[in-house]
């Protein structure tokens, strides 16, 4: 999650407009698309090499990021009528599939996060909790592999780690990742004054998109926060979703809770 700055779009891509009035908000702002030699060479990439879109969201290879950038330039999927909305490529919601939600292994890595690794693992377990109570999701912590949680180990869908100056409070993934790229890293900066939020309302963000939810902020360009149109609205728009970055013209003042159409969305894609 980028907390102090607004993300608008994908690296590289330009604003040349900002709508105005209720019923230009519906509407995407108009863009010019770089090459992809360009976008390429604009790409923001973290500590651990993955390259980072959209303000927290990982794409682990040169391949991903293309089929992001492709997915970007042909991307007219966006609707505002459908606050919660899924990611989507082509007709396909990107999403667990029934048995694999039941079961969202991760471990936390004891090594990188040294003496705030129980502070981690109550905000996981924390933050998990709300996405379970609402969803059929289950989210299980593989204690056991918390002594060898790298971004190889296939014994758990994802791993927990620590990094530094990344840029970021927190990133992670969505379902489509390959296993290297399914990680939730929380830089060490998440550890120190983080104003009204906690880490445990980071990390419920965080899980909605490696639920697959997109950010709320990108349904509407008047956020001034657009992404990009490969999305599916659950519900109408919600200003003060998990979501939706503050900053981005958001209206949740506190800290990063689920909201009624939070919950409604989360059932309608995991129901």
């Amino acid at each position: 999650m980028s907390k102090f700055r607004s993300v608008a779009v994908l690296a590289g891509v330009a604003l040349l407009g900002s709508a105005c009035g209720p019923e230009a908000e519906q509407a995407a702002p108009t863009q010019v698309l770089p090459s992809w030699e360009e976008f390429r060479a604009s790409a923001q990439q973290d500590p651990e090499g993955a390259f980072i879109v959209d303000g927290d969201i990982a794409l682990g290879t040169e391949a991903e990021l293309r089929e992001f950038y492709d997915g970007f330039a042909q991307g007219d999927l966006g609707t505002s009528t459908g606050g919660l909305a899924v990611y989507r490529t082509g007709s396909t919601d990107i999403k667990w599939n029934t048995t694999q939600a039941a079961n969202i292994t991760y471990c936390i890595s004891q090594s990188s996060f040294g003496s705030r690794y129980n502070a981690v693992v109550t905000a996981m377990t924390n933050a998990a909790a709300a996405w379970e109570a609402t969803a059929r999701v289950n989210f299980v912590h593989s204690s056991g592999q918390d002594g060898n949680c790298t971004a190889s180990n296939a014994n758990v869908v994802f791993d927990v780690r620590q990094v530094s100056g990344a840029g970021y409070t927190a990133r992670a993934f969505f379902p489509n990742s390959s296993r290297s790229s399914r990680n939730v890293l929380i830089d060490s900066s998440a550890f120190g004054n983080l104003g009204v939020w906690t880490l445990t309302g980071v990390l419920r963000h965080e899980l909605g998109h490696t639920l697959g939810f997109r950010h709320e902020h990108t349904r509407l360009s008047s956020t001034g926060c657009y992404e990009d149109a490969n999305w599916r609205g659950l519900t109408n728009y919600d200003s003060s979703s998990v979501m939706h970055y503050p900053q981005c013209k958001g209206t949740q003042t506190g800290d990063l809770v689920l909201t009624s159409s939070d919950k409604t969305g989360a059932r309608a894609l995991y129901p």
